[in-house]
């Protein structure tokens, strides 16, 4: 099913705190599948990301000398950056790719990839199963407050618009 990492965890979690699921299973399911997902990252970008990110980057605002400053950062932060990512929506998805592509070692890739999967995979893992008894009163309330959350997400896009607007108009 293709959901977030984080619900499916939860979503397990939830079963497993009320004994249809085993929650061991839950979370080392959890984080093999988080270490081999972002390792395919790894190799995409190890194997062609470099080319493809110099050819196509700038489309996405990611220019050869954008690109040389990330790997100056990887350089010196990749591991940590490599765990930490985990928890940074965006970040997670393309920590692989730009750890490949930079040309981190394979071995140390893998060690910080492992750390960070097992926090996330233990964060999200002992929320779910936390919550599991709760799930009906959580779900009322997010249901609750889905139309606040909603406008909010609303007026944080128009206020962004606005001001990248009213930026690209000021004389520099």
């Amino acid at each position: 099913m293709p959901a977030p990492g984080e619900t499916a965890i939860i979503a397990g979690a939830g079963y497993a705190a009320h004994g249809e699921l085993i929650i061991a299973l839950v979370a080392v399911s959890a984080f093999l599948g988080a270490v081999t997902g972002d390792s395919i990252g790894y190799l995409i970008g190890r194997t062609g990301g470099r080319r493809i990110i110099l050819r196509y980057g700038p489309y996405v605002r990611l220019t050869p000398e954008r690109f040389a400053r990330l790997e100056a950062v990887m350089s010196r932060h990749g591991p940590k950056i490599v765990a930490v990512a985990r928890f940074v929506e965006g970040l997670r998805q393309f920590n692989g790719i730009i750890a490949g592509a930079t040309g981190m070692p394979w071995r140390r890739f893998v060690i910080f990839n492992a750390v960070g999967a097992a926090a996330w995979v233990g964060v999200w893992v002992t929320a779910g199963y936390l919550a599991g008894d709760h799930m009906r009163a959580i779900e009322a309330e997010l249901h609750r407050y889905q139309w606040y959350a909603v406008a909010a997400a609303v007026l944080a896009a128009l206020a962004y618009a606005g001001w990248r607007l009213t930026r690209r108009r000021e004389p520099r």
